[in-house]
Formats: structure tokens, sequence, C-alpha cells
């Protein structure tokens, strides 16, 4: 009796679900993706096996190069024009729309006030050229405390994180701290890279 051979039917499966949901996602990462500023000054932290995580939102950083620059930069951009008109009020000179929105558009940067106005008519590839020196910080012109002073009335819930070069004067980092003791900071974070926990003996 020959064996009845079983009809074989192909499997197919509807990949259009999938599809969609791929698609989802990658649009999701893509407008979700906060991609990392443009930083006016490349900063080579120390590491340390700290692993407190600093915050995300509401944050003034201070980046101090090695050849002890110092830089200022908050992270929300309503903030930074609120900051900067109240700057520019103090120190009695005007700015106009273009100024304005291009220190929104600024992460962090380095002048002295005296010099905002002329960097920021500038347009972004030539603002790039600018070589900044600093932020003055000396017991004559101390134009951080400024800063630090004007960001804390803008937003009172600022938190203040330190972000040295492990090759920087410890002076000028002791000047930074000093800035923010005589406005009452006394608790801030240190930006370090990560380090890999000693192995207990």
């Amino acid at each position: 009796m020959p064996k009845v051979k079983v009809k074989r039917h192909g499997v197919s499966l509807d990949m259009t679900a999938m599809c969609d949901v791929a698609f989802l996602l990658l649009t999701f990462f893509i407008l979700t993706t906060k991609f990392k500023p443009n930083e006016a000054m490349a900063v080579d932290t120390p590491t340390s096996i700290s692993q407190l995580p600093i915050p995300e939102s509401d944050l003034i950083t201070i980046s101090i190069g090695k050849n002890g620059g110092i830089f200022f930069g908050v992270d929300a951009q309503p903030v930074r024009e609120t900051i900067l008109k109240k700057i520019a009020a103090e120190k009695g000179f005007s700015l106009n729309a273009k100024q304005i929105q291009n220190f929104k558009l600024i992460d962090s940067f380095g002048l002295p006030i005296a010099a905002l106005p002329g960097y920021l008519n500038l347009e972004g590839p030539e603002m790039a050229k600018v070589e900044q020196q600093g932020i003055p910080c000396d017991s004559l012109v101390n134009e951080l405390s400024t800063w630090v002073i004007q960001a804390r009335y803008a937003n009172p819930k600022v938190r203040i994180a330190i972000k040295g070069d492990k090759e920087t004067d410890a002076k000028v980092v002791s000047k930074v701290i000093a800035t923010l003791q005589d406005q009452n900071v006394n608790r801030f974070n240190l930006i370090t890279g990560l380090e890999a926990k000693p192995s207990s003996l």
C-alpha cells in the first residue's frame, strides 16, 4: 500500500506590524535623543570611583581648562536669556534680538562681559574660531560671581557642578570654590570620569 504524502504548506509571516513597530521605535529615539553639546573648551577630567549622577536639568556647569580659563554654562535656554538681559541691564549695555538668540544657543562660554556684545554679533562658524581665554575670577574683577548670582536669581532651583581638567592648577579651582562660598554655596558637584573600584584584598 503506497504511503500517503501530506501536502506541505509554505509558512508565511506578515511582517507589516513588525516594520511599523521598528519605524515607531526609530522615530522615537531620533526625536528624543539629546546630542552632546559643543563645548567651548575640551576638558580632560580626572577619574574617581564615585557613581553619583549629575542632575540633568537646572544645572550650572563651571568648566576649568588646563590653562586656567574658566567657562560658564547653563542648561536651559530661557534661563540663559534671563541671565543675559539682567547682566546687560546691570552693566549698562543693550543687546539686539540676534545677539540674544545667539547667546541662547551657546552651551558654555569663557569671555569677559565687555567682550560679549561683539562676540554675539558673529555668525556661528566665526564664533567657533574665537579663542576664549576665560571669565575673569580675580579678587579685583570677579565676573564669575556676577554670572552665578544672576543664574541663581533666574532659577532658584539651580545646582552647580565644577568640571576641571586634571592638569588645572589647584589655585584656580580654589578661586572658583571661594567664589561660590562667598555666595553661601557650599554644596556643588565635581564632574569626574568613572574609574573602576579597586579590588578588595
